[in-house]
């Protein structure tokens, strides 16, 4: 006899305690491994760098008086801010 076919499921077991098939644990393979904390450590700090730095250049270019302006042809280019008062 089979241990897994006497297994006495509890609650809490998930998606492991499931009769599935290998195809469909092969594409879902991230519902039956364990989370890395190491991986999960990473990819939150390059995550995290990544939009502060977006953070830095938006302030940069605001700081600096550029503003995001859509051109007649539908482009986005960086122009100065002008006053109507500079001549």
């Amino acid at each position: 006899m089979d241990d897994k076919s006497n297994k006495k499921y509890e609650p809490g077991d998930g998606i492991r305690s499931l009769k599935s098939s290998p195809m469909f644990r092969a594409i879902n393979y991230e519902l039956y491994v364990k989370p890395n904390n190491v991986v999960m450590a990473m990819g939150l700090i390059a995550i995290s760098g990544c939009i502060g730095y977006i953070i830095y250049m938006r302030s940069k270019y605001k700081s600096m008086g550029y503003y995001t302006a859509v051109e007649s042809d539908g482009s986005e280019t960086f122009k100065k801010k002008t006053s109507k008062w500079d001549i």
